[in-house]
């Protein structure tokens, strides 16, 4: 199982859509809540070269936010990476 971290906000509903897929596929995930944490939103930022969230990052890479995540779902593309098989699609 491939390692999942997403970057979310408590007000967010991406946030919350991203992580309910997730959920849906019982993935493992570690949430990093940015809401009333600038450093850490910082680092997300750096990491992510994005302002918004959701931000995911699937063994270390980053798929984007919650609309990418989803058609990655869509194509088909998504199974594969989270089983650590895969990384066609994901944005560098």
């Amino acid at each position: 199982m491939a390692k999942v971290e997403i970057y979310t906000k408590s007000w967010c509903g991406y946030s919350v859509a991203a992580k309910a897929l997730l959920d849906a596929k019982a993935v493992p995930y570690t949430d990093i809540d940015v809401t009333t944490d600038r450093d850490t939103e910082v680092a997300m930022i750096e990491r992510s070269g994005a302002y918004t969230v959701p931000q995911i990052f699937i063994d270390g890479r980053g798929v984007g936010g919650y609309d990418q995540l989803s058609a990655l779902d869509a194509r088909g593309e998504l199974d594969p990476l989270l089983d650590g098989n895969g990384t066609r699609g994901v944005e560098q």
